[in-house]
């Protein structure tokens, strides 16, 4: 089969991005499979960001750019078998045999009611989520066949002596969301320095994370903060890099829609949690916020701990600190949970949409 590939973030290095590349390289070992996209530098950064094999893909004119006129892009679908989007809510015009939409968030303030609205999604032969929260969401928005593929997480992992390390992981976001502090970073330091400030000693808290140029100004403001405290900023890493970190680290922290209202605005929690996941192969017990996906990934109690309120936060990390036991029995079922979000999983639920 023919299958053409299209993310309009492809340049922005996340996990929706790690996700719909990840599906190109899957479907590649059996396809001809096409990324649209007009800069092939922004795949060759994706390929070493997320070591990512993507040598047996095409790169061809971006149909989806607007650029490209209307009449083009349908000529030029028309040769597709099959075409996989990443969707903010819109469904484009295309002639291909089937249509595929990935989404990534909940889209709250979205509907396909109108009569152009259901004409295109007529076209559509099925939708993917990330998780059971964006699905959620979405399904009835859409009224169409919906069903759930986890994001694919490939553990490089290394045996290391763990250290005294707490680490978060994800992109520093100012610019284009509504929100001055999206991951939480600022959040979590600020707990962590309370936790220094009241005796906590010998632990480091490893912030890892990529910035871009429009959000420099606010990352800057952070690490002045920062100062003084056992803080490391890791800051845009490839992935080997960053799983040298992930071996290290014995505690794992996300944050992401702490202090939101989450029933107006549930894009701002965590859609899934690769860097989650990823954490929890290499050993690392996962405090996270019991929020979004994270409840689909983490167990409390029994793979991690979830927490509601930075007290929890700050007093469960004191327990596994305080505990080596407890420690090492979260840790040893967080290893065991992550092998439940494999590659070879993801690539058998792509291939099955084609079906």
């Amino acid at each position: 089969m023919r299958i053409g590939i299209y993310d309009p973030y492809l340049d922005d290095l996340g996990g929706g991005e790690k996700y719909m590349m990840t599906a190109a390289q899957c479907l590649s070992t059996k396809h001809d499979v096409t990324v649209f996209w007009d800069e092939k530098r922004d795949l060759v950064k994706l390929k070493n960001r997320f070591s990512l094999d993507l040598e047996s893909i095409s790169i061809e004119k971006n149909i989806f750019s607007n650029k490209v006129s209307f009449l083009e892009r349908l000529s030029q679908s028309m040769r597709y078998d099959a075409i996989f989007f990443l969707s903010d809510g819109s469904i484009p015009f295309v002639l291909s045999k089937k249509l595929f939409l990935h989404l990534q968030q909940p889209l709250v303030n979205f509907n396909q009611r109108s009569l152009k609205g259901r004409v295109k999604a007529l076209r559509v032969s099925g939708i993917f989520c990330n998780s059971q929260f964006t699905k959620s969401f979405n399904e009835k928005r859409f009224n169409i066949r919906t069903v759930v593929i986890y994001p694919p997480v490939n553990l490089l992992l290394k045996k290391v002596y763990k250290k005294n390390i707490i680490l978060t992981v994800g992109r520093f976001r100012v610019a284009n969301v509504k929100n001055e502090d999206y991951k939480k970073q600022r959040t979590m330091v600020n707990v962590f320095m309370n936790m220094v400030d009241k005796g906590l000693h010998e632990w480091k808290f490893v912030v890892a994370t990529s910035v871009h140029d429009a959000n420099d100004i606010k990352f800057k403001e952070m690490m002045e903060i920062a100062k003084g405290y056992p803080i490391e900023f890791l800051i845009n890493k490839n992935n080997t890099q960053l799983w040298e970190m992930y071996n290290k680290a014995k505690i794992y922290w996300h944050a992401s829609g702490f202090g939101e209202d989450l029933e107006k605005h549930p894009e701002y929690a965590e859609h899934f949690g690769i860097s989650t996941v990823e954490a929890m192969g290499a050993g690392a017990v996962p405090v996270v916020i019991n929020a979004g996906g994270q409840r689909e990934i983490v167990t409390h109690g029994e793979n991690g701990l979830l927490w509601n309120s930075l007290d929890e936060l700050s007093d469960m990390t004191n327990e596994l600190i305080i505990d080596a036991n407890f420690w090492k029995k979260l840790s040893d079922s967080a290893k065991m949970r992550a092998k439940d979000f494999g590659t070879g999983k993801f690539c058998s639920a792509i291939e099955e949409l084609l079906k």
